[in-house]
C-alpha cells in the first residue's frame, strides 16, 4: 500500500484515522477555499477537498492523499467557520431547533487515479435559550467550526438527534475513506 497522506491540520481528522489504524504523515497547503456563486453545497465541499489533496499530491505523486472539507447546510445556505463570537451566536440561533445538514466532501487522490465523493448526514438541535448559547459560544469551541458547533465536545449537549454517520459529523465519514483506501493499489 503507498504511503497516506491527510492533507489537513484538523485534530479531529487525524484523531479519527488514528483511531482507525491509519498509519499516515499530515501535510498542508495553503488552497483558496472559495467556490463560485450558485455552486451546489455537495459540489462546493467535494471541490475544496479536491483542491486541498490536489496541492499536497503535487509534491508527494507517489502517495495517497486525503483532502477533506465539512460545510454545514440550513436552507441550502453554507455555514462556514465564523469570524467572531457575534457570528457564532447568530449561526447556532439559525440552527436552533431545526434539523440541517453536515456534508463532508473527500479527496482520496493516487497517482492519476482521484476519487472525490461526499457523505451527508442530519442534525436537529434542541430549542436553544440565549444563554444556552452565549455560555457555549463563551467555551470558545464553536470559534473554528464549520456551523459553529463541534458534536464531539459541548455542543453535543445541543444536538437532538443524528441520523447518518456520526464520524461524518466530527469531520470525516472515517469507515467509508478506510475502505476506499484499502481499494486503491
Amino acid at each position: 500500500m503507498k504511503k497516506i497522506i491527510l492533507a489537513s491540520a484538523s485534530p479531529r481528522r487525524k484523531e479519527l484515522l488514528t483511531v482507525a489504524g491509519v498509519e499516515f504523515d499530515i501535510v498542508v497547503k495553503d488552497v483558496d477555499e472559495t467556490v463560485p456563486d450558485g455552486t451546489l453545497p455537495i459540489e462546493a465541499a467535494k471541490m475544496t477537498a479536491k483542491k486541498k489533496a490536489l496541492a499536497v499530491t503535487k509534491d508527494f505523486e507517489d502517495c495517497t492523499v486525503i483532502g477533506a472539507d465539512t460545510i454545514v447546510v440550513t436552507n441550502g445556505k453554507i455555514l462556514g467557520k465564523p469570524a467572531d463570537k457575534d457570528d457564532a451566536c447568530r449561526m447556532l440561533r439559525m440552527l436552533s431547533g431545526i434539523e440541517h445538514e453536515v456534508i463532508t466532501g473527500v479527496c482520496i487522490a493516487s497517482g492519476e487515479k482521484i476519487d472525490n465523493f461526499a457523505v451527508t448526514s442530519k442534525v436537529k438541535f434542541y430549542e436553544l435559550t440565549d444563554e444556552e448559547i452565549k455560555n457555549y459560544v463563551a467555551t470558545g469551541e464553536p470559534m473554528d467550526k464549520a456551523g459553529s458547533y463541534g458534536i464531539q465536545g459541548r455542543g453535543c449537549t445541543l444536538v437532538e438527534k443524528i441520523e447518518g454517520d456520526y464520524f461524518n459529523i466530527v469531520g470525516l465519514p472515517v469507515a467509508e475513506v478506510v475502505r476506499r483506501i484499502k481499494e486503491k493499489p
